[in-house]
């Protein structure tokens, strides 16, 4: 599998791209930064930020794109910026048809460094060691990139397992709903079939209840 992890930023948006299964030694294939000018206007960084994704995309061609689910920070400025560089990844992946997935920071803390509250300089120092690195990538921020693409590559086989008993769970009750629905339907019909036997002998009883009368009635007008 090989996956483009995204660090999303307006100013340093970091991208990284690991390619490897869960249980075997894992391959980096690119890391970098993204740039954009602190003092442009905001949509001229979004542009620079998506020609630079779609940089990495051409170059790379990634199977999966995994990115740093947002989070409410108390700056709103540096949330929504984070927010706006995130919807631009994700977008470039979905234009190409690239499936997206979102981790939390502490998703990809425990899954690197086996701690959710792990800081920058532990989780840039088991990227390092887990990519066989001879130094820590520079800026943080490309090592968090790294570190969401190993991230997913071994949660992916849980996720999927996870999806899998989701989508049989679901399978099982649409069947049993389709198996209940046609129960009814039969008790229904035969609810109604047994309406009108018994409407149909409550005819037939009158109609034999009513023939003597009739027959008496014709016979004393012949007399």
């Amino acid at each position: 599998m090989r996956v483009l992890g995204v660090d999303p930023g307006l100013t340093r948006c970091g991208v990284g791209v690991v390619e490897g299964v869960a249980g075997r030694p894992l391959t980096m294939l690119g890391v970098g930064v993204v740039r954009t000018e602190a003092d442009a206007d905001i949509g001229v960084r979004l542009v620079g930020i998506e020609r630079g994704i779609e940089e990495w995309l051409d170059r790379f061609e990634p199977e999966l794109v995994a990115v740093e689910r947002v989070f409410a920070q108390h700056n709103v400025r540096t949330v929504m910026g984070t927010a706006q560089a995130s919807a631009v990844a994700m977008l470039c992946a979905s234009r190409r048809g690239i499936p997206v997935a979102l981790h939390t920071p502490s998703e990809v803390k425990a899954a690197v460094t086996g701690s959710g509250r792990a800081d920058k300089a532990q989780v840039g120092a088991m990227v390092t060691r887990l990519l066989r690195l001879s130094a820590p990538p520079k800026p943080a921020d490309a090592a968090d990139a790294l570190a969401l693409a190993i991230c997913h590559i071994w949660r992916a086989p849980a996720q999927n397992r996870l999806q899998q008993a989701v989508a049989q769970n679901r399978l099982q009750q649409a069947a049993a709903k389709h198996q209940a629905a046609q129960q009814q339907a039969a008790a229904q019909q035969q609810a109604v079939a047994q309406r009108q036997a018994s409407a149909q002998q409550q005819a037939a009883g009158q109609r034999q209840a009513s023939t003597p009368s009739q027959a008496s009635a014709v016979k004393g007008r012949t007399r």
